[in-house]
């Protein structure tokens, strides 16, 4: 084996350190600091759209009422509010007059489940109005729907 000189054991000496330096340093090496940040995202329209319906027996003759029953569908991922529900009548006989008929509608903020159906949101009344001056008898073979809608 060959001996080195004295400038060669300095150098190895010195690489050997820095090497120990370098390697110890980078074990204990960091950053300190402070900080503070926030994140934002958009939600959805949320809500969706719930569908309504009316429900109430047929037979309804002059001077008569039927219970409506009124419930919401929501097919949406989110469940939702309904509101006041307004209603009003339509009948597919044109001599069979909607204003022969008056429909309420009450309900009180009813929530509706996401992925749900036929939850119950407000109750009401349909009258058929007895018109002793006009001739009902149109209203004998029409169809009244209830179209309700929520505000």
């Amino acid at each position: 084996m060959r001996k080195l000189s004295k400038k060669s054991r300095v150098t190895a000496a010195v690489a050997g350190v820095a090497l120990v330096a370098v390697g110890g340093g980078a074990a204990y090496a960091y950053w300190t600091t402070t900080g503070s940040g926030t994140g934002a995202a958009t939600n959805s329209a949320g809500g969706g759209t719930v569908t309504l319906h009316a429900t109430f027996a047929g037979g309804l003759a002059p001077g008569n009422q039927v219970n409506v029953a009124y419930t919401a569908d929501n097919s949406t991922t989110s469940s939702t509010v309904v509101g006041a529900l307004s209603a009003h009548v339509t009948t597919d006989v044109a001599g069979c007059l909607p204003a022969w008929f008056d429909v309420t509608a009450v309900t009180s903020n009813s929530p509706v489940a996401a992925n749900s159906t036929g939850t119950s949101v407000g109750s009401g009344v349909l009258k058929f109005i007895d018109s002793t001056t006009v001739n009902q008898d149109a209203c004998k073979s029409a169809v009244v729907t209830v179209n309700v809608g929520s505000l």
